[in-house]
């Protein structure tokens, strides 16, 4: 039998929690993932349990970000011809948003 595998503040993670999701909230859930820097187990656990996410910079976050932000501005490309905004739009600029000023140390106004 192997080790047990302890996790940084000495817990044996031995319960598994999954659900379903549809394939829109799965493309909001890895772009949230991808932002925060953190493992989608560690992401999602935090959530759950309403514990911050505290961001640290480093390039894997900056890279997430830009693609993030490119995405973003192809869809407003897209638009301007169309003319509506959807509501994951919307999300995720405001995430993008957040998450960038969190890193330059602004506070919510």
């Amino acid at each position: 039998m192997s080790a047990k595998n302890l996790d940084r503040h000495n817990r044996f993670r031995s319960i598994t929690v999954g659900f379903r999701v549809s394939p829109e909230e799965n493309e909001a859930i890895n772009a949230a993932v991808a932002l925060s820097g953190l493992s989608k187990q560690e992401y999602c656990y935090r959530r759950c349990m309403e514990r911050n996410i505290i961001v640290q910079g480093n390039p894997r976050v900056y890279k997430a970000l830009k693609t993030e932000l490119e995405k973003v501005l192809d869809e407003l490309k897209r638009i301007t011809t169309a003319g509506e905004i959807s509501d994951e739009l919307i999300e995720l600029m405001q995430l993008i948003t957040v998450t960038l000023c969190g890193m330059k140390g602004e506070r919510d106004e």
